[in-house]
Parts: structure tokens; sequence; C-alpha cells
């Protein structure tokens, strides 16, 4: 099996089940795979063996696979677990970042400030990008935090977290956008009281959102 291959896979089908384009318990058929993504049918299960250890898809006997399904009980427990990995990764990253990092908070909270403008406005806006910025400003505020493990372990949650968000695609407007800005200014100040009060408030403020807008829920399995 190509490593590359194997790996572009992986990327693209983890990037369709997060994004929302392979919806919660929708059957994973390998002819299906193969014609959408032109991956042999080893490189595939090898991809979603790997994506079955991720918690993205579920593997059952005699049944093959299906993408992970949703529950209001596993968002709430994304949403506690980011903000205990957050928290921490913040304050690190507010002990030890320097001018350059300074300078990329400001770069992403810029790209990210910009298309929630665009949102806000009613303008069209690859909601998709928006989702990348908003994690790369995320990624950004705690990547000072001098962990490869804690920044690895944040993205996976915060993928999972994110799989929600583009499911129910929805957004707070001004609310957030004010939310972010205060995160940024907060970074630069290097007031960590300040940042983790702003991020429960964004994260919480998130999951209540998404709720109130897609209800019911899936059913959790």
């Amino acid at each position: 099996m190509s490593l590359s291959l194997a790996q572009s896979t992986h990327a693209a089908l983890r990037s369709d089940i997060i994004f929302g384009m392979l919806a919660p318990g929708q059957r994973l058929k390998l002819d299906d795979l193969q014609a959408r993504y032109g991956a042999s049918v080893p490189t595939l299960r090898e991809v979603l063996n790997r994506l079955t250890s991720e918690a993205l898809v579920v593997a059952e006997d005699q049944k093959g696979f299906t993408v992970a399904p949703i529950s209001v009980e596993n968002l709430h427990e994304l949403a506690s677990l980011r903000k205990l990995i957050e928290f921490h990764a913040l304050e690190l990253s507010f002990q030890h970042g320097d001018v350059d990092w300074e300078a990329e908070v400001v770069a992403s909270h810029y790209r990210l400030a910009r298309i929630e403008d665009r949102l806000m406005a009613g303008e069209a806006a690859d909601r998709l990008e928006w989702k990348r910025c908003d994690f790369g400003f995320h990624q950004t505020l705690i990547g000072a935090c001098g962990s490869r493990e804690l920044l690895a372990l944040h993205r996976a949650v915060f993928d999972k977290y994110l799989r929600y968000q583009m499911i129910f695609l929805t957004f707070r407007g001004q609310i957030a956008a004010d939310e972010h800005r205060a995160l940024k200014e907060a970074a630069l100040a290097r007031d960590f009281p300040a940042a983790r009060a702003v991020l429960e408030r964004h994260i919480d403020g998130g999951v209540e959102h998404a709720l109130r807008a897609q209800e019911p829920v899936a059913a959790t399995p």
C-alpha cells in the first residue's frame, strides 16, 4: 500500500466526515468509497480502521463501517474536553509566547474577523473556510504552549467538536466575533484569567446555540 495514497485518502475521508459531507450514521460502502476517493479496497480498509480508532467511524461485525453517530451527550463531553485541554494549553502559551507568536495571533484573528464580517453582512462566504480560520485562530492562541502532544490532542478533540458545528451550520454572529476579539486582546495582554472566562463563554455559548438551532439532535446510540 502506498503510504502517500493512504495518507491522502485518510485526510480526504476524515475531512468529509468532519465537514459533514458524510452524514452521521451513513453506511460507508467500499464500492462507493472506491469511486469517490480512487483508492483500493485494502487501502480503504486500512483508512477506515484508522478512523475507527479516532472514533470518527464505527465498525460493526458483518455489517461493515458507518460514520460515527452524534448525540447531545457526546457534544457536551467534547465541549468539556475542549475546555480542559484548551485552558491548560492557553495558559502555557501565554507564559511562553514571544513577539512572533503575538504577530501570528494578530494575523490569524484578522483572517477570521474578515470572514466573520462577510457572514454578518450577508455576503456569500465559504463556511468551510470560515471554520478553518476559526480553528486556525484557536490553534494559534495555544501554539506557543511548547507541547506537540498537547496541540495534537487539542486538534483531535476540536475536530470532533467542529463536526457538530458543520452539521448544524450555526453562526452566532456578533457575539462570537466579539469573543474572538476579546481573546486576541487577552492574548496580547497575557491576561489568562480574562481569556479563560471568555473562552468558557465562547464554547458554552456555541454548544447552546447549536442545540437550539437543531432540535432534536440525533438520538444517543
